[in-house]
Order: C-alpha cells, then sequence, then structure tokens
C-alpha cells in the first residue's frame, strides 16, 4: 500500500485478456457463449416454426371446413353428393400425379415431339382406351349396377397397383410400362363413366343436373391444383416418387369409394332401354340424347383441330412482332392456354349458374364456335385468336355438361353406363378426327385457308344437327298409305 492508500499493484487482467487469462478459461467461455447464443437462436426458431405451423394448419383445416361445406352446399351433404364431389377430388389428384410422373417418359413423347408424324401416333393412341371403354367396360358397368361402389373402387384399386407396378418400370425400359400406362388410362375413363352414372342417384332435389355435374367437375379442378404441386415436389425427387404418390391416392380412393352412400347401389326404378319388360336392351340412345350427342361433336371438333393447328401453324409461321423462338412458343401457349381458361370459366359457369338448359346449351356452344371462328378468320391477330381460343374451351364444357345432365335424365339408369361409354368414344372420336385435320391443314401449302376451312366444316356440320333436331322430325306428318 502507498501512504495515500492506493494499491501500487496494476489491475488483474479477466480471463479472457490477450495479456494475462488462462487458455483453457478462454476457450471454455467462448464456447459457452457461442453454445448460448446458438440454444437461444434454436428456441426462437423453433417457436417461430410453430407458430408458423400453428397457423398453416389453421388456414389448412379452416379451408378443407369451408371446401366440405361448399360440397354439401344445397342438399348435397343429406343426399350424399358430397361424398362423391369429394371422392372426384381425389380421382383428379391421382390423374394430375400419374400425369405428372409420366411427362418426360416416351409415353407422352408424341404430344410434345413438335413433328407431324409423332403427333399423329399419339392421336391414334388416344382412342385406345376409348375403343375398350364403349363396347366392353360400358356394359358391364351396366349389367354391375347393383355394386357400383365396388365397380368405382375397382377402377381405384386397379390404378393405386399399376402405379406401384409402373414406379418400378419407370427407368428400365420393360415392357410392362406400356401395359400399366394404358391400364391406368383405361381405369381413369371407366371411372369416368361409372361416376357419371352415379350421379343422378345422389342429386338432390335443390340443384339440377347440369348444376351437380359442374359441381364435381369444380371439385376435379381443386383437386388437380391441390395434388400438383406435390406430386411435383415427388417429381423432383424421381419420377417413381410421383407413382407411388398417386399409389397413396388411388388407395385413398379407393376405400372412399367403398364408403359412399348405399343410394349409388339403389335399383329403384331402373328399367332398360327398352322399357319395362321389353326384353333384351335396344342399342340407340334416345332422340334427343342423340341430338345433344351430335351437336357436341361439333365443339369438339373444333377443340382438336384448334389445338393441333395453331400448335404447328403459330410456331413456323408466328404473327408479326412474334417471330422469335422464345415469342412464338409463348405465343402458342397463350392461345391453348386461353381453351383451358375458358374450360375452367365453363365448369365455374355450370357449378353456379341457377339453371341451365341443356337442349338449348348445346346449339348456343355450337353457334358460338362458329362466330368465334368466322372472326378469327377475318380478324387473324392476337385478340381473336384468344378469344376463339377461351370461346371454344369453354362452350366445350357446357356443351358436354350439357350432354351429360341429357343423359342422365333421358336414359334409363339401367342403361347409363353404356350411353356415357358411347358419349365418350363418340366425342374423343370427334376430337381426334379434328385433331388429324389439325395436323393436316397445317402444312404450309394449305395453311393459310386452315381456319375459313374448319369454319366450312362446322357451318355444314350445325346445319346437319339443326336438321335432325328431335322437334322438326315430330312436327313432320306420318306417311300415309
Amino acid at each position: 500500500m502507498t501512504t495515500d492508500g492506493s494499491d501500487p499493484r496494476p489491475p488483474a487482467s479477466p480471463p479472457d485478456a490477450d495479456d494475462g487469462g488462462s487458455p483453457q478459461l478462454t476457450e471454455t467461455g467462448s464456447m459457452r457463449a457461442v453454445g448460448a447464443g446458438i440454444g437461444t437462436g434454436a428456441k426462437a426458431t423453433a417457436r417461430g416454426l410453430k407458430g408458423f405451423a400453428t397457423v398453416t394448419g389453421r388456414a389448412g383445416r379452416a379451408t378443407f371446413r369451408q371446401a366440405r361445406r361448399a360440397a354439401g352446399a344445397q342438399g348435397a351433404e343429406r343426399s350424399g353428393l358430397n361424398r362423391l364431389i369429394e371422392l372426384h377430388a381425389c380421382n383428379a389428384a391421382g390423374d394430375s400425379a400419374f400425369a405428372i410422373a409420366l411427362a418426360g417418359t416416351v409415353f407422352f413423347a408424341g404430344a410434345t415431339s413438335g413433328e407431324r408424324g409423332p403427333v399423329l401416333l399419339f392421336l391414334g393412341l388416344t382412342m385406345v382406351p376409348f375403343a375398350i371403354v364403349a363396347p366392353l367396360i360400358g356394359p358391364f358397368l351396366d349389367r354391375f349396377s347393383h355394386g357400383r361402389r365396388w365397380a368405382i373402387g375397382a377402377t381405384f384399386a386397379l390404378r393405386a397397383f399399376l402405379c406401384w407396378v409402373l414406379a418400378g418400370t419407370l427407368g428400365d425400359g420393360s415392357p410392362w410400362f406400356y401395359v400399366a400406362a394404358l391400364g391406368v388410362l383405361v381405369s381413369s375413363k371407366a371411372y369416368g363413366v361409372a361416376k357419371a352414372a352415379a350421379v343422378p342417384r345422389l342429386l338432390p332435389s335443390e340443384i339440377t343436373l347440369v348444376k351437380a355435374n359442374g359441381r364435381v367437375a369444380l371439385a376435379g379442378v381443386v383437386g388437380a391444383c391441390v395434388s400438383g404441386p406435390l406430386a411435383g415436389a415427388a417429381y423432383w425427387i424421381g419420377p417413381e416418387w410421383a407413382c407411388r404418390y398417386a399409389f397413396v391416392v388411388f388407395t385413398v380412393g379407393t376405400i372412399a369409394a367403398i364408403l359412399l352412400p348405399s343410394r349409388v347401389d339403389s335399383s329403384t326404378g331402373e328399367e332398360s332401354l327398352g322399357g319395362p319388360g321389353a326384353g333384351p336392351r335396344r342399342s340407340g340412345l334416345p332422340p334427343r340424347v342423340a341430338f345433344a350427342l351430335r351437336a357436341n361433336c361439333g365443339p369438339r371438333l373444333l377443340s382438336g383441330f384448334l389445338t393441333m393447328f395453331m400448335t404447328f401453324v403459330l410456331a413456323t409461321e408466328p404473327l408479326d412482332g412474334w417471330e422469335s423462338k422464345t415469342r412464338s412458343t409463348l405465343l402458342v401457349g397463350l392461345v391453348i392456354g386461353a381453351a383451358g381458361l375458358g374450360n375452367t370459366i365453363g365448369i365455374v359457369v355450370a357449378s353456379l349458374a341457377r339453371r341451365i338448359n341443356p337442349a338449348v346449351m348445346v346449339v348456343v356452344a355450337l353457334v358460338a364456335d362458329i362466330v368465334a371462328l368466322v372472326l378469327a378468320t377475318v380478324l387473324y391477330s392476337l385478340l381473336p385468336l384468344l378469344a376463339l381460343g377461351l370461346t371454344v374451351g369453354l362452350m366445350q364444357y357446357l356443351a358436354k355438361v350439357s350432354l351429360d345432365s341429357t343423359i342422365q335424365s333421358g336414359v334409363p339408369v339401367r342403361a347409363h353406363a353404356s350411353a356415357f361409354a358411347k358419349g365418350d368414344t363418340t366425342l374423343q372420336l370427334a376430337w381426334v378426327f379434328g385433331g388429324f385435320l389439325g395436323v393436316v391443314m397445317s402444312y404450309p401449302a394449305v395453311n393459310g385457308v386452315g381456319l375459313a376451312f374448319a369454319a366450312v366444316l362446322l357451318t355444314a356440320w350445325a346445319v346437319f344437327v339443326l336438321r335432325s333436331a328431335p322437334d322438326r322430325k315430330a312436327s313432320r306428318p306420318a306417311p300415309t298409305g
């Protein structure tokens, strides 16, 4: 101590000072500080993730409850239609996963090759599932009418099994790949026929068949939109995982199909096309159903024509200002995408409209397509082409949903599956025929008159359809003598 009471020794350095403390203590203190910081950060992150998960979970549950409430609105929950609506969302989710899984395979290579030969081959292949559904599966489902739930469940179970098989054959070039992929497509078409035949059994009195079909289709759009990103994430891991994801979805659908209301299997009021006690079923369709089917062939043919014609023509001879490769591809996407948007709008309109007269709607769709086609031919530019695509997509769906309701109300329940199979096959044939015409008319020597040719063809078909309307035939006097 000094005389003034101060301590002459220098103050002790802190343990972590550069000039004094123990290196071991310095390292230990630093590690503790780092550990404390990591622990604090981990806790904060965990709390943040927990909060995000809580909010997301609540939003997801709220969305799910709203979706179920919408599916059961207007008596659909009481009748059981909501269960079919939810099942169709599951079906669309599985089909979208299957399509994503096979997007990069040779099975769909023809559709995106950009070459006319493979595209024509692909068009021919699209008829194979319908060639099986119409003559074989449709009559079988009619005879199996007392077990519709099991028939619908079988289409899910078969697709689940085949998707599991596909997961093991995607990379090894096995011939079973083609067999399994074709089996999934056929099963999907069979589901569509069986589902359409089940709708009238679950129809509540508060809504019409057109609206019910629209709500079922809208659920399919929602299911595909929700499942698409999940299937895409699985595909990013590996295409086989997208197939396995589809397997899970179709397995869930199998259970949901079997748990459909027992009314789906009801045989009350069923009869054959020939009427009660009329003996064997007649193969012909009732006049107003046949008329609606003929009218539907026009929009469906134009859809196939527009898809193929515009894909080739706009890629090789784009509009002014769209000549670059990127912009020409974008141009094709805009026109074809407008048709897809129109189809989605048609689904929304059908599900929300109070009432649509099917007999009138099929004629309106045919006339509206002709008007849009003529305008696009005369005013050949971007906006008329977009309007044409939008109109074609919109009218194709509204005409198809009107045909479905006409079959459901005009054909005896016992023959629904055969009628739907015959209708779907006819419409697919019209689409393929239109696609073939679109490919042929896209060659440079004739593509300048392609749209005009389609307008003349569709107008001639409209005249034929209107002249064969049931009312016109009924108004003619019966022959005498």
